[in-house]
């Protein structure tokens, strides 16, 4: 059985950790965690993964492959962070959003995300 909390414990424990939500291929929301937030961030994901979604196309339009990294900044200082990892059979796929503090250790947190989103990834094609 997959529990979601265990394996984002590690991203929780990253200095600037707001909160976060990993999504099926379908766009559905499979965890959420919107504690350390006042935001939606079930909506916050699902609104990013459409921008996620429309710049990997933009990157094949280009002749580039698609994207499975996605960074924004604001001006207010916060990080979001959007990460896709898919089986090599394309049958699953799952998404991480996430949102930090600019003043937190954003570096760690995508090296967290990255292991994370493969470890989760495994788990579900085991199901």
């Amino acid at each position: 059985m997959l529990d979601f909390n265990e394996q984002m414990k590690k991203l929780k424990g990253v200095t600037g950790y707001l909160g976060a939500a990993i999504l099926n291929k379908e766009g559905e929301t499979l965890y959420l965690d919107e504690d350390g937030t006042n935001s939606d961030i079930a909506y916050s994901a699902s609104i990013f993964n459409d921008a996620f979604l429309e710049i990997g196309e933009s990157s094949i339009d280009i002749g580039f492959s698609t994207t499975n990294m996605l960074e924004a900044r604001t001006t207010d200082g916060h990080v979001f962070i959007v990460k896709s990892v898919e089986s090599n059979n394309g049958v699953n796929k799952v998404t991480f959003f996430s949102i930090f503090k600019e003043s937190g250790n954003v570096p760690l947190a995508k090296m967290v995300i990255d292991r994370s989103a493969v470890k989760v990834l495994a788990i579900i094609n085991d199901i």
